[in-house]
């Protein structure tokens, strides 16, 4: 198996440690004093990674509408919140059909091509986070939703630690060289803890479960973490933007939780 150094920070981490504070601050006072602000938050924060990602697909030819795109991820989070799992698909189908036909226009050739990368953005940014709005209108929605957060923080928390003091093989050398089995295990770990521990006290629902809701999330934000990897890469980036110091982009701070919510929405109505 290839062994890698031990990773480094590569970074400002006090400036870093200071950054995610304000933002979990600004994300919890939110969540459980004004859930709207929440949604705003979330969509703030989704459209700038919406134009992070079509600035970094520029070079591949994708004109993807900014404004569109923007707007059309507010209003499937919105719908969502507001209307449920209807109100998100036809939000998302009409965000779909809005973005494919501006590529129409847009495309003297290569309509497909330019179809594709519109629609996988409005998926990645609209759709898939959605499923955290879907959660938050619950009646416990922000406990369900800390819940979500805690473990995506848990995750990346413990596999950072863990990682950086004992990483040494490599999950994928060529992918994400620093990504180490040691740092997923110490995900797995965290994750399973957190997830007894806020489904006993946050919850009120068996511990066990929050065992296997925090391994099998475990597996979402791996995921999540190796799909913006792979994209980073096609692209030919470091970090996706630099809006948050210390961080990078907002799509640093999103790439576990994308894939995460649609699974964590999943299991979370499964174990209730």
């Amino acid at each position: 198996m290839t062994k890698t150094p031990p990773r480094s920070a590569g970074r400002n981490l006090p400036v870093a440690i200071l950054v995610a504070l304000v933002l979990a601050a600004a994300a919890l006072l939110s969540l459980f004093f004004v859930k709207a602000l929440f949604v705003a938050l979330a969509v703030v924060a989704l459209g700038f990674g919406a134009l992070e990602l079509i600035r970094g697909l520029q070079p591949a030819g994708a004109r993807v509408s900014r404004s569109a795109t923007v707007i059309a991820i507010a209003v499937v989070m919105v719908a969502a919140y507001v209307y449920g799992p209807l109100g998100l698909l036809v939000a998302y189908g009409f965000g779909v059909l809005v973005v494919a036909t501006l590529a129409l226009t847009r495309a003297s050739e290569g309509f497909i091509r330019l179809a594709g990368f519109s629609v996988f953005v409005l998926t990645y940014l609209a759709f898939l986070p959605a499923f955290a709005m879907l959660m938050l209108r619950e009646q416990d929605g922000a406990q369900l939703v800390f819940v979500f957060l805690a473990l995506v923080v848990a995750n990346d928390v413990g596999g950072y630690a863990v990682g950086a003091l004992a990483g040494r093989h490599s999950i994928n050398p060529v992918l994400s060289p620093k990504k180490t089995w040691e740092g997923l295990a110490g995900s797995l770990v965290s994750q399973m803890i957190v997830g007894a521990v806020t489904f006993t006290w946050v919850l009120d629902r068996p511990w066990w479960q929050g065992v296997l809701v925090g391994a099998v999330l475990t597996a979402s934000a791996t995921l999540g973490d190796f799909f913006e990897s792979a994209l980073k890469r096609d692209i030919g980036v470091k970090d996706m933007g630099s809006i948050l110091p210390g961080h990078g982009g907002a799509m640093e701070r999103l790439d576990s939780l994308i894939p995460t919510a649609f699974l964590a929405w999943i299991l979370f109505s499964v174990t209730g």
